[in-house]
């Protein structure tokens, strides 16, 4: 079975990449650790420039005090600037290894997640959104407000050494402050969730509706499946709406809070002083901190809703990370060139545990080309998928040589097989790129020779610009016929040794048939193996072999000829019509 016996496997904790991704730039984390702390130092420049203005520059009128004092405060504010730019550009370099180093990752579970689970209704793309929610969170303004909430205490511990009072006071504030940010959490946590949910369904409906545009338009459906995605639409928009109500109101609230908090400070300090428990510097110094204790508060609380964005996207693209890990290293295996043997599969489509194949087993040496015929829906096609791997069998193994194709690296594997799908899908860019299967520098020879092979040579040279036209996204610019018989020679690129093609005349005439039936031959005469799957018999042509499904399970298997009579025995011949004669001597039949 594809991917071994899970009950055989040791347990291994999985590893979270996202930290890894993060932990890969320890450094310069730690370098915005000690940047926050010397920046959070500095925020006390201006209070205490305050300080010593009132309560030693006025009373003195000492003028070289104040310039020197103000050329030293002006120092320290340039310094802050330095390092809090550079904070800002580290954490933008931090997001952007963390892009980097698992784009690549992210997007080549992209293909294998519909592998996993065909669901039709989520957003195939979220992943992706997710990986740049959280670059973009952690290269925007957000985090340095979580950078600067671990030096509360400081300043409200300042506050308190100022008067006790003024302790208090920014205490109660900083409470008060934090209470609004778990209320935020609470409120818009479901909003949030519901959005994104949302986004997801109204993206897959408007791709939809675009790879779907000739139908929509032909048969009058845009108004009804527009009404889907308008319905759909405005319960995004409402669901957005509600977040920004709660975020927008808890900011407001936080930011009038927090001018109240200033004004109670100085309110405080004034009666300090009337009482002479406090100089006129502590009246300023002390709501200067104030104001700079809770403004991370309160930018924490602004940015809550991206917070909880990006919380959200770590534990998708995490729990993506996790049932779709990376690949292992595996030894390399020579290339197979004598059998293809099937132990018994049954298969279920991915995220479905109905099987549609079951107990389906048999052996094929080179040089043997099987026809796999029955009635639509009998799973033909899911065992074609199983063949070349991409469907692991719920049950049962598939070996090439003797070897489980879990035991060959993906790209390995790839190299050995040709498969041509049902729904016959290209690749935006040229004919020759496709045939290549976009391997880099491909030697043009190799191109040519699967173009022959396919007999799609010549029908390429008749197009404007050879093997170098652009097809467009999903070969576009090309009719479904040269679609397929472009499709079909990418799948005899190098002479892979096993070629699996699932309804591979469906758009063919009579000349494409004739090409594939001697594209079948050449696989089977350089020793390969060929198993088509088919509804035309004229796809028969080239193989030796039949193999009969119904219901999931293979009811017939053998030699071509034996069982196409049993399955069509010839019929008695009919015998001659009786003629009655007349009395007349005329006839009647």
């Amino acid at each position: 079975m594809r991917g071994g016996n899970p009950s055989k496997r040791p347990t291994e904790q999985p590893r979270n990449e996202l930290t890894a991704g993060l932990a890969a730039s320890r450094s310069a984390i730690i370098a915005l650790g000690i940047a926050s702390a010397l920046i959070n130092v500095l925020y006390l420049s201006g209070s205490l420039y305050m300080l010593e203005v009132y309560d030693r520059v006025l009373p003195s009128r000492n003028l070289p005090t104040l310039v020197g004092l103000s050329v030293l405060v002006i120092a320290l504010y340039s310094f802050q600037g330095v390092l809090d730019l550079l904070r800002g550009r580290v954490l933008s370099r931090i997001g952007r290894s963390l892009g980097e180093g698992l784009s690549s990752r992210v997007y080549h579970t992209l293909a294998l997640l519909t592998l996993k689970t065909r669901s039709t209704t989520s957003d195939g793309l979220q992943p992706l959104r997710d990986l740049d929610q959280i670059r973009g969170f952690l290269s925007g303004p957000g985090p340095m407000a979580f950078l600067d909430l671990p030096w509360l205490p400081l300043y409200i511990g300042i506050c308190f050494l100022l008067h006790v009072w003024l302790g208090v006071a920014a205490l109660v504030g900083a409470i008060v402050l934090i209470s609004l940010t778990v209320f935020t959490e609470i409120f818009i946590r479901q909003p949030t969730k519901a959005a994104t949910r949302l986004a997801s369904k109204r993206n897959a409906l408007a791709e939809a509706a675009r790879r779907n545009a000739e139908v929509l338009r032909a048969m009058g459906m845009a108004p009804q499946v527009g009404s889907s995605w308008d319905a759909t639409n405005v319960e995004y928009l409402e669901a957005q709406q509600r977040m920004s109500d709660v975020s927008i109101g808890f900011g407001a609230v936080s930011k009038v809070l927090r001018m109240v908090l200033q004004s109670a400070m100085l309110g405080i300090g004034a009666y300090l002083v009337i009482n002479q428990e406090a100089t006129g510097g502590i009246i300023i110094a002390g709501s200067i901190i104030a104001a700079r204790a809770l403004a991370p508060v309160d930018q924490a609380i602004a940015h809550w809703r991206n917070f909880v964005a990006l919380r959200q996207s770590w534990r998708r693209l995490q729990t993506l990370l996790t049932v779709i890990p990376p690949p292992k290293q595996q030894l390399a295996l020579p290339t197979p060139a004598s059998s293809l043997v099937v132990e018994g599969i049954s298969v279920a489509p991915p995220g479905n545990k109905k099987i549609v194949v079951q107990d389906v087993a048999f052996r094929m040496e080179k040089g043997n080309g099987l026809g796999i015929i029955g009635p639509s829906a009998c799973g033909k096609s899911s065992l074609a998928r199983a063949l070349v791997g991409a469907w692991e069998p719920a049950l049962g193994t598939i070996r090439l040589d003797g070897a489980a194709l879990d035991q060959w690296p993906s790209e390995a594997l790839g190299r050995h097989i040709g498969y041509l799908p049902q729904d016959v899908q290209l690749f935006s860019g040229t004919i020759a790129q496709n045939i290549a299967r976009f391997k880099p520098q491909p030697n043009p020879k190799h191109v040519i020779a699967a173009a022959k092979s396919a007999g799609v040579h010549d029908l390429i040279l008749r197009l404007p610009d050879g093997y170098e036209t652009e097809i467009g996204e999903g070969g576009a610019a090309l009719s479904a016929g040269q679609r397929q018989r472009i499709a079909l020679a990418r799948a005899l690129y190098q002479d892979p040794f096993l070629v699996v093609l699932d309804e591979p005349n469906s758009n063919l005439d009579a000349e494409g048939d004739e090409a594939l039936t001697q594209a079948i031959l050449s696989v089977r005469a350089r020793g390969g193996i060929t198993i088509i799957v088919a509804h035309r018999p004229s796809a028969l042509a080239g193989v030796n072999l039949i193999m009969v499904m119904s219901h999931g399970k293979a009811q017939l298997l053998g030699p071509k000829e034996q069982v196409l009579a049993k399955m069509m025995p010839r019929k008695p011949a009919p015998t001659a019509a009786l003629k009655v004669v007349s009395q007349a001597g005329g006839a009647a039949s």
